[in-house]
């Protein structure tokens, strides 16, 4: 019983360090970009348009290859 109890608050422990970690790093926020035309193949190019349209970044994401624009929030 006390090594499942050991166990318990160990795993808390961690949950709550790394939870800690998000936080710290702060929040990003994604918008799917209005101006790159077609599939997303670079990531480059998405973020050369991510940029124009004032984001900090962008990455192509899904099966139908998007290319989605990031920013802090």
């Amino acid at each position: 019983m006390e090594k499942a109890r050991f166990g318990f608050l160990f795993i808390l422990l961690i949950l709550l360090a790394s939870e800690m970690m998000v936080q710290t790093e702060g929040r990003h926020c994604e918008s799917k970009s209005h101006g790159f035309k077609g599939m997303c193949l670079s990531d480059q190019n998405c973020r050369s348009v991510c940029h124009v349209e004032g984001f900090t970044g962008g990455k192509c994401r899904g099966f139908r290859r998007r290319c989605f624009c990031i920013k802090h929030c």
